[in-house]
């Protein structure tokens, strides 16, 4: 698509609309509503009654994208398995576990020194389940709010951690899909060693480090800013009148009667989940060798297949331990994947405006005109704000990486700069856009895994976004004049 079969300007409606709405008003699904249909009015030439009928229609037509039709089934199996580890005792095991742990090396459950050791542990397990960016959130997410939950650190912090910990990884050490999708846009390029001009520019890839060093620098030092502060300060775990993203039917079901607490009843299913996503990816993809197979699997289909099989082998567990019968297991399991229809409605709606936003050309009319304005010196700069943008707008980090590198490469060539530096800056506005997006798969899963309200996590997450943004600009604007 080139500039001439967009929307123009009329293409920025939608997801500005969508998503100044949604930081404004709090109202997230309503916002996602009245931005896709202003999309459809304009498409349909300000008729309402065509409008209408094609919004409808484009909510159908998620379904027609077998990836997006399994992530919105994955949202409901993870239900299933959060609300049956409840129900086992597993999560109730597996706090008194780790809370006896800490309490051997600190001096009180309530003390300071125990929040930092629990943050810390959250990060660090989400940076090392860098194979998958989703199952990094949900591990990090469903293992550690209970226990955080305990200690009264507010969920808006969680999901904060739990979304750094993600996609930040998994660009950075691109042994994964991410990296397969990336390296396969960089040889279309014609750059013959996709994977070292990869490595090369994750040298360069300050936004995922600089947000990384932020986070270790506010869990050490318990110094936050903006909403987070005052989050922490209101000593609560939810704003009042807030709406987790996770719902009540999912997040506070008891243990069944007679059920003895077990830290494994919840280890074992989740340990499951994540082994079998690297098997599931080797089988989902194709090339030589099991490497290239994993780095070419479907990461959607992974995910599915993965929680799926742990929900089976909870049941099969639970069965045998004597703590649920086959009835309760199913009747606990759609208990809690109605917990998570909130959620699937919103991915429903964040994938239509994503579909939305391709139709009317918004990236791609974005990265066109304003790449009028570029200038060997500030190329890095405006790759990274640019990608930035794009991510924010259409909520997709793939997709910008999919308008931007065949814009930036060229661009790196033509003024004699290393393609790296460029490589990097529009891998690093994706990531950007992850972390601020309402419309973000990565953000919407990190907000369900953590039992925050979306709108609460994105906004105390974007002061530290826009933080590391901003040394990032400087970075790139110092290294263009550089290279210049």
């Amino acid at each position: 698509m080139d500039i001439s079969q967009t929307a123009g300007w009329w293409s920025l409606l939608p997801p500005v609309l969508a998503i100044g709405l949604a930081l404004f008003t709090r109202q997230v699904f309503l916002s996602l509503g009245l931005g896709i249909a202003s999309g459809y009015l304009i498409l349909a030439g300000g008729n309402p009654i065509t409008a209408t009928f094609d919004t409808i229609d484009a909510a159908v037509a998620v379904f027609s994208d077998a990836g997006n039709t399994r992530v919105i089934i994955f949202t409901l199996v993870i239900g299933a398995l959060i609300a049956l580890i409840q129900r086992s005792g597993g999560v109730a095991g597996f706090i008194e576990r780790l809370l006896a742990w800490l309490d051997r090396r600190v001096k009180s459950a309530e003390s300071k020194d125990q929040r930092v050791l629990v943050e810390l542990m959250a990060l660090g397990m989400g940076l090392l389940l860098f194979i998958e960016s989703n199952i990094s959130i949900l591990t990090v997410g469903t293992l550690f709010r209970p226990v955080t939950d305990k200690l009264g650190m507010p969920r808006e912090k969680l999901a904060f951690i739990a979304d750094t910990g993600s996609a930040p990884s998994s660009v950075l050490i691109p042994f994964n899909a991410w990296g397969a999708y990336l390296m396969g846009l960089i040889a279309a390029e014609g750059l013959s060693q996709p994977f070292s001009q990869l490595v090369q520019a994750a040298a360069f890839n300050f936004y995922p480090m600089l947000i990384i060093l932020i986070l270790l620098v506010v869990i050490l030092t318990r110094r936050d800013i903006g909403e987070m502060k005052t989050a922490e300060a209101r000593g609560t775990l939810l704003r009042d009148g807030a709406v987790p993203m996770i719902s009540d039917e999912a997040s506070d079901i008891p243990p069944a009667p007679g059920a003895t607490p077990r830290a494994l009843n919840m280890i074992l299913p989740i340990l499951t989940m994540v082994v079998l996503v690297p098997l599931f990816l080797i089988m989902t993809g194709e090339g030589d060798g099991w490497f290239a197979r994993m780095q070419d699997g479907s990461g959607s289909s992974a995910i599915l297949y993965s929680t799926s099989i742990a929900v089976a082998l909870a049941i099969i567990i639970y069965k045998a331990q004597g703590v649920l019968g086959v009835r309760d297991s199913a009747d606990t399991a759609i208990k809690g994947m109605g917990g998570m229809l909130p959620l699937a409605i919103l991915m429903l709606l964040a994938f239509a405006l994503g579909g939305l936003c391709r139709t009317l050309g918004t990236g791609v009319f974005t990265a066109e005109v304003t790449s009028a304005f570029l200038s060997p010196a500030l190329m890095p700069a405006l790759v990274f704000l640019i990608s930035c943008f794009v991510a924010f707008s259409t909520g997709t980090s793939w997709g910008t990486f999919a308008i931007m590198i065949p814009i930036a490469v060229p661009l790196a060539a033509s003024y004699g700069i290393d393609p790296s530096l460029a490589i990097a800056a529009a891998i690093g506005g994706g990531v950007f856009g992850d972390h601020c997006s309402p419309t973000s798969d990565t953000s919407i899963i990190a907000s369900m895994a953590s039992g925050s309200d979306h709108i609460d996590h994105i906004r105390t997450q974007l002061p530290y976004a826009l933080l590391a943004g901003g040394l990032t600009v400087a970075a790139y604007l110092v290294l263009g004049f550089i290279y210049a």
